[in-house]
């Protein structure tokens, strides 16, 4: 009764009541009201746009050098987009089926196909979003290679006898670290290491590409391994603690068509990748894509 009074009384109070429900029905965990969706409705849908960015590691002739060495330069991409509304976490999966959908990333979205750089052309059914940690944002994560002797102390990389896997020569104890799991020094790096996206980083321009002439000095991986994780995330300086933040989201992405995966390709390897960072203040998205294999000399 006490409640009836506050509301009103009879049709008027059961209109309000409804209207009340459907306004909670549309409230998240964290008090963030969402507008109710209805299938096919467009207005619902994240919008975006390619940005014609330039990447600071595209840029680098020496970096060039590297990556046409590793086998890398005819197979890997870095492309930027914008999108058109506040991005929320909960919004992950919806976020990224609708940038694979969306005709402006159809239509420009670059894959290595039939000897050329074509768009992907395809518009997804489902997709796969595995978020990557960004925690780190010093390279003083990778100074237990030197202490532990994976690295000398003049930067060059300790040889081992050679083995294979997974199509990838190991002949040094960088490479042996990062592929076999009864490697002495597996464990330098955790589960929870091997996640940082920095670390993913490092790892994918160490192993290369199918055509990959290794380097014997750690340098260059470093170097390259910065810039890309700059050109990637965004950072900002907590004003508490006046330490580095790392603000963007990264995912590890697949899309699918009706019957597989076809993004980043349907033949699957650990260096056939695709990454997307979102950063929530510019509204910007990052996607860094690499398919394993001959790649194209364009």
């Amino acid at each position: 009764a006490e409640y009836m009074g506050i509301l009103g009384t009879g049709v008027q109070s059961v209109v309000v009541i409804i209207k009340l429900f459907q306004y909670l029905k549309f409230i998240d965990g964290a008090g963030v009201q969402r507008r109710p969706t209805m299938e096919g409705d467009q207005s619902q849908l994240f919008r975006f746009h390619e940005l014609s960015r330039d990447f600071s590691v595209a840029n680098n002739n020496e970096f060039k050098d590297h990556f046409k060495k590793w086998g890398m330069m005819s197979s890997m991409k870095l492309q930027a987009y914008s999108y058109d509304r506040m991005f929320q976490p909960y919004e992950v999966k919806t976020f990224i089926k609708d940038f694979f959908r969306d005709p402006n990333v159809i239509s420009t979205l670059q894959v290595v196909s039939g000897g050329g750089w074509s768009p992907v052309a395809t518009a997804a059914v489902d997709v796969t979003c595995d978020e990557i940690s960004t925690c780190v944002t010093s390279m003083e994560f990778f100074d237990r290679l030197e202490s532990e002797g994976v690295i000398r102390a003049d930067n060059s990389i300790q040889k081992c006898f050679d083995d294979w896997k997974d199509d990838v020569q190991i002949s040094d104890e960088l490479r042996k670290l990062l592929l076999l799991e009864d490697s002495d020094n597996y464990t330098l790096f955790s589960s929870e290491d091997r996640n940082e996206f920095i670390f993913r980083i490092f790892q994918h321009f160490v192993l290369g590409g199918a055509c990959c002439q290794y380097e014997d000095n750690i340098i260059p991986y470093y170097n390259i391994t910065k810039s890309v994780y700059k050109d990637l995330v965004s950072v900002v300086k907590d004003s508490e603690t006046q330490k580095l933040r790392v603000v963007s989201q990264v995912f590890k992405v697949t899309a699918s068509d009706e019957t597989s995966v076809y993004f980043p390709s349907w033949k699957q390897h650990d260096q056939t990748f695709a990454y997307i960072s979102i950063d929530p203040f510019k509204r910007h998205v990052y996607t860094w894509y690499h398919q394993w294999g001959k790649g194209i000399w364009a």
